[in-house]
């Protein structure tokens, strides 16, 4: 759903959650989630979406984090994942500071597991424009890195898979050459594929 309807639509139980396969977080800041119209007007106490979606994954449903100026990190720290619970969630580390890496010259990445259900239909990526650096846990599995950073990372969280690509899925940092590569939909549906429940 769209980031300006979250607030009206996205679910305010586990109940109605558990409904979907897998969430995607994509180019929408923590406070979408955190501060609604609800709370910050009329100071209602709801749930916590995120704690929701930490809940969710714990329960076996899937997780992805897909890059953008207000995702991980984000611009000017604005995104925020950082401090919220999904820090715990995501097989990643965030940094404190604007996290952006811009690429203008194009970047291509490269498969540092080639015989991953995600990574082995292709070995070259067509070029991405940039990218929200982060750091991989421990325990996490790199199957892509950019600019010798992580750029496709998996994990897990309880019964949960999770799933987070650092650039973005659309223009500007989702390149007209990524938006037209021939595995850009086969791309997309193994990553789903792979954490759903």
């Amino acid at each position: 759903m769209p980031a300006h309807i979250v607030q009206t639509r996205f679910p305010q139980t586990a109940e109605a959650l558990a409904c979907y396969d897998a969430i995607v977080i994509s180019d929408i800041g923590s406070n979408t989630f955190l501060l609604q119209n609800r709370t910050f007007y009329n100071m209602d106490i709801i749930p916590d979406a995120l704690q929701l979606i930490a809940d969710y994954v714990a329960e076996g449903g899937g997780l992805l984090m897909i890059g953008g100026y207000l995702s991980f990190t984000g611009i000017e720290a604005k995104a925020n994942y950082k401090n919220t619970v999904l820090a715990e969630v995501l097989p990643v580390d965030m940094l404190d500071v604007d996290d952006r890496v811009e690429l203008p010259q194009g970047c291509k990445a490269v498969n540092t597991a080639v015989e991953h259900i995600i990574t082995q239909p292709f070995s070259e990526w067509p070029p991405l424009l940039g990218y929200n650096k982060l750091i991989a846990k421990e325990n996490s599995q790199v199957l892509a890195e950019i600019n010798g950073d992580p750029l496709l990372v998996m994990g897990t969280y309880h019964k949960g898979k999770v799933c987070c690509f650092a650039s973005d899925c659309s223009p500007h940092w989702g390149s007209p050459q990524f938006l037209q590569w021939e595995q850009y939909a086969t791309f997309w549906c193994n990553v789903l594929h792979t954490i759903k429940k």
